[in-house]
C-alpha cells in the first residue's frame, strides 16, 4: 500500500491590500489545480484571511495528518524564522496526531532571478541585452530589523548583476532598514546613473510595492535629468509555482538547507549581540499598517531544522 504524500501548506505574510491578498489565494488555488493528487491549502500570519490556523484546520478536515509547510516569502526574516514555526507549533497542539516538516523561503533562486530579469526587460520596453550597459537597477526589498534578511536582498542584487550586463544593481528597502528608496536612487545618481529601473523584490502587489512606486515617481519628478522607470513585482509566474513545489520536495525529503551562518539568533553580529539565543517576541511592522500587531503569544526559540 502506497502512503499518501504529505499535504502542502503555504504560509503567507499577509497584506491589507485586497488585490495582494487575492493574488496569494489565487496562487494557492493554482497550485492545487496543478497538483490534483496533493491536498493544498494556504493561510496568512497576519492582516489577511484566511489565518494560517484555518488552513491547517481545512487540511485536517480533509483527512490530512502530515503536511509540509512552505513560507511564501523571499527572505528568511522574523516571520519565516519565528512566527510561522510558532504558529505551526500551536496547531500541532490543537490537532492531535498531526505532524509536519517546514521548508525554507524562496529566494534568491535562479528561477526568480530570471523572472526579475524579465520584469526589467518589460520595463525597458524590450531593450536588447547588449544595450543594458547604461542601465542601473535599484532592487527594493521589504526591509527587516534582521540584518541576515537584509543581506539576502543584497545577495539577490549581486546575483542579478552577475553576467547580465547591467551597469550595476544597487539595493534599497521600503521599510525598517536603510537605505530607503529615495536614498537608494540618490546613490545610483551619485554613481553616475542616468537610466535607472526600480525593481520591487516582492512576490505580489500590495501596500509596500505601491509605496515603492510612489516614492520612485516622487524622486523622478524632482530629478528630471535622470530617466527612472518602475518594474512590476514578480507575480504568479510558472517559475514561482515550480519553485514552491521544489521547496515542498526539499521539506518532504528533509533536505532543509536553511541559512544559519549569519543568523542573528545564533551568531553574535556587531550591534546585535543581545539577540543570540533569545526567544522571539511578538512584533509588528509600523510601516505595514499603523495599528496592527501579532497576537500576544510567546514564541519558542529559533526554529530552523538541521
Amino acid at each position: 500500500m502506497t502512503t499518501a504524500p504529505p499535504a502542502l501548506l503555504i504560509a503567507g505574510h499577509g497584506t491589507r491590500d485586497d488585490a495582494g491578498a487575492e493574488a496569494f489565494r489565487d496562487f494557492v488555488r493554482e497550485l492545487g489545480l496543478r497538483n490534483p493528487g496533493l491536498p493544498v491549502a494556504g493561510g496568512f500570519i497576519e492582516l489577511s484571511p484566511p489565518p494560517l490556523g484555518d488552513a491547517v484546520t481545512e487540511l485536517v478536515e480533509r483527512g490530512v495528518r502530515r503536511f509540509a509547510a512552505v513560507p511564501l516569502m523571499l527572505v528568511s526574516a522574523g516571520h519565516a524564522k519565528g512566527d510561522i514555526p510558532a504558529a505551526l507549533a500551536r496547531e500541532k497542539e490543537r490537532h492531535s496526531g498531526i505532524s509536519y516538516t517546514y521548508g525554507r523561503p524562496l529566494g534568491p533562486h535562479p528561477a526568480l532571478l530570471n523572472v526579475l530579469e524579465r520584469r526589467l526587460d518589460e520595463a525597458l520596453g524590450g531593450r536588447r541585452p547588449q544595450d543594458r550597459a547604461d542601465i542601473t537597477v535599484l532592487l527594493v526589498g521589504r526591509g527587516s530589523t534582521d540584518p541576515d534578511a537584509n543581506a539576502e536582498v543584497h545577495k539577490a542584487a549581486r546575483l542579478l548583476w552577475e553576467g547580465r550586463g547591467y551597469a550595476g544593481v544597487e539595493t534599497a528597502f521600503v521599510s525598517l532598514a536603510a537605505p530607503d528608496v529615495p536614498s537608494g536612487l540618490e546613490r545610483c545618481a551619485k554613481l553616475g546613473a542616468r537610466r535607472i529601473v526600480v525593481l520591487p523584490y516582492f512576490l505580489f502587489t500590495g501596500i509596500l510595492p505601491e509605496r515603492v512606486r510612489q516614492q520612485t515617481e516622487g524622486w523622478a519628478a524632482a530629478h528630471p535629468g535622470v530617466e527612472v522607470r518602475s518594474a512590476e513585482v514578480i507575480g504568479p509566474e510558472p517559475e514561482l509555482l515550480d519553485l514552491v513545489m521544489e521547496r515542498y520536495e526539499e521539506a518532504v525529503k528533509g533536505d532543509l538547507r536553511m541559512n544559519c551562518d549569519s543568523c542573528v539568533y545564533r551568531i553574535a553580529l556587531p550591534g546585535f549581540e543581545d539577540k543570540v539565543g533569545l526567544p522571539q517576541q511578538p512584533h509588528f511592522h509600523p510601516d505595514d499598517d499603523g495599528h496592527h500587531q501579532h497576537g500576544h503569544h510567546q514564541h519558542g526559540g529559533h526554529a530552523h531544522a538541521h
